[in-house]
C-alpha cells in the first residue's frame, strides 16, 4: 500500500491558519515532500503535548470509569493505558511522517463511553475479541475506499459547521472556569492576550507554561506520591460472542466513525490538507489490531485535539505542522512507557487548567470554522444549522451531536440548497 501526502503546493492564509492550494510557480515553495530537522520548532512541539496533555485530562477520564465498572486492578488498567497510548503513538507518527500532515491520532472516546455501560457483565476476553472485530471492519471500510466517496458529498460549509459546533464548547468552557479558579482563570486569560500581541507563534506554549506556574503559586497542584514507573503489558486473551459482537463491537464501529473518523477527516479537509482516509483509516486499524489484546480499545483519528495542531499556533508554515504530529506521537509514546505515572502527572495538575488552556488553543480553529460558514454563500443557512446542531450536544438513538448535526445539516443543504443551485446552474 502506498500512501500518498499533499498532492499541491500550499500557502498560509493570516486570518484562518488554513491554506489553499495554489500553482508551484506561483508558490516559489519547495516540494512538500522534503523533511529536515529544521521543520522542527517549539510551537509544533508545544501543540502536539497540549493534544497528549487534553487526551490524559479527558478522555482518559472516561477510560478510567470504564476500567472501574470492570473492576480491574492497577496493572491491568496501566495495560490498557500501555495499548491505547502505544497504538496512538505508532500510528501517529507513521502517518505524520509519511503523508506529512498533522494526522493527530487517539483512542475511541465515544466507543469508551460505550465499555461502562457493558462491563461488569461483560468480561475482559469478551471486550478484546469485540475490539479485533471491530478494527477487522474499520480496516475493510478502509481499504474499500468506502468513506472517501461519502465524504465527498459533504459540502465544506456543513463540514465547517459541524467542526464549529463540536469546539464551541470548549471555548465556553475556558471562560466558565473563572467560576471555579478565578485566579488561575483570569490570569490565563490575560497571558493569552498578552502573548498573542506579542509572542503569536509561541503563544501556546507560554501559555502552558503560565498556566503551570499560576498553578503553583494558587496552591492548585498536588505532585505528592508521584514515582516513575514502567508498565508491563498484559496479554488478554481474546473470546468472541454474539452478544458481545451485537453489544460492543458493531456499535463501536458506529461510533467510530461517526464520532472520530467524521471530524477528525472534517478537521484536515478544512485546514486544508486534501488527505485520503483510506491510508490513516488503514494504518489505525492494523495498529489497533495489535494493541486490543493488551486492553486497548480501537485507534482512530482524532478530532479537538487535531484542532490544535492543525492551525497555525502550532507553525506559520502548513507544510512544517506535520511535526506537530511526531511530536504528539512521542509524547503518547513516554506516556504508554510510563503508564500509571504520566496519568498521575496530568491528574496533579486542576481540570481548571487544563480547561481553560484547551479553550484559548482552540480560539484558532474556532474562528477559521466559523469563518468557514459565513464564506459558503450558496449553503450558508445549512451550515448555520449544522452548527447550532452539533453544538447543542443532543443525543438520539445512542448517537451524538457530531453524527446527528451532519445528518440534519445535510438534510438541510439537499432541501434548502441543492435544487435552487441546479435551477441557477440551468439558467446559465
Amino acid at each position: 500500500m502506498q500512501l500518498s501526502g499533499h498532492e499541491s503546493h500550499a500557502h498560509a492564509t493570516r486570518e484562518t491558519g488554513q491554506f489553499v492550494p495554489v500553482s508551484g510557480a506561483d508558490a516559489g515553495l519547495t516540494p512538500p515532500g522534503g523533511r529536515s530537522w529544521s521543520d522542527w520548532s517549539a510551537s509544533s512541539v508545544s501543540a502536539g503535548f497540549l493534544a497528549v496533555l487534553v487526551s490524559f485530562t479527558g478522555p482518559l477520564a472516561i477510560f478510567y470509569q470504564a476500567a472501574q465498572a470492570a473492576q480491574v486492578d492497577s496493572a491491568t488498567f496501566a495495560s490498557w493505558v500501555w495499548g491505547i497510548s502505544i497504538g496512538a503513538a505508532v500510528s501517529g507518527i507513521l502517518l505524520s511522517w509519511v503523508l506529512r500532515a498533522p494526522v493527530i491520532t487517539a483512542w475511541s472516546a465515544p466507543g469508551t463511553a460505550l465499555l461502562i455501560t457493558l462491563f461488569p457483565e461483560l468480561s475482559l476476553g469478551e471486550a478484546v475479541g469485540a475490539y479485533l472485530t471491530a478494527a477487522s471492519i474499520l480496516l475493510v471500510i478502509g481499504l474499500s475506499g468506502s468513506f472517501d466517496r461519502i465524504m465527498a458529498y459533504v459540502p465544506k460549509g456543513v463540514a465547517s459547521g459541524m467542526m464549529a459546533g463540536i469546539l464551541l464548547p470548549f471555548g465556553l468552557s475556558a471562560f466558565r472556569s473563572t467560576g471555579t479558579l478565578p485566579l488561575l482563570a483570569f490570569g490565563m486569560i490575560l497571558a493569552y492576550l498578552i502573548f498573542r500581541r506579542w509572542a503569536p507563534r509561541y503563544s501556546v506554549m507560554l501559555l502552558l507554561a503560565s498556566g503551570v506556574l499560576l498553578a503553583v503559586l494558587t496552591g492548585s497542584t498536588n505532585f505528592t506520591g508521584l514515582d516513575l514507573q514502567l508498565v508491563a503489558p498484559q496479554f488478554i486473551t481474546p473470546t468472541w460472542s454474539w452478544s458481545s459482537t451485537f453489544s460492543l463491537a458493531l456499535p463501536l464501529v458506529l461510533v467510530t466513525l461517526t464520532g472520530q473518523y467524521l471530524p477528525g477527516m472534517a478537521v484536515l479537509k478544512t485546514s486544508g490538507y486534501d488527505t485520503s482516509v483510506r491510508p490513516i483509516m488503514t494504518v489505525n486499524s492494523i495498529v489497533s489490531l495489535a494493541v486490543a489484546c493488551t486492553g486497548g480499545i480501537t485507534i482512530a483519528i482524532a478530532a479537538i485535539t487535531a484542532a490544535m495542531c492543525t492551525g497555525a499556533d502550532a507553525h506559520e508554515d502548513p507544510r512544517r505542522r506535520y511535526v506537530a504530529g511526531l511530536a504528539n506521537g512521542a509524547f503518547y509514546l513516554a506516556a504508554g512507557l510510563c503508564g500509571g505515572s504520566i496519568v498521575m502527572l496530568f491528574a496533579a495538575l486542576p481540570r481548571e487548567l487544563v480547561v481553560t488552556l484547551a479553550g484559548l488553543a482552540l480560539l484558532g480553529p474556532i474562528m477559521a470554522n466559523l469563518a468557514g460558514i459565513a464564506a459558503a454563500d450558496d449553503h450558508r443557512e445549512a451550515s448555520v444549522i449544522t452548527f447550532l446542531a452539533t453544538a447543542s450536544s443532543m443525543s438520539f438513538l445512542g448517537l451524538g451531536s457530531a453524527f446527528w448535526g451532519i445528518v440534519i445539516g445535510m438534510a438541510a443543504y439537499w432541501i434548502l440548497h441543492a435544487t435552487t443551485k441546479k435551477r441557477q446552474d440551468k439558467l446559465k
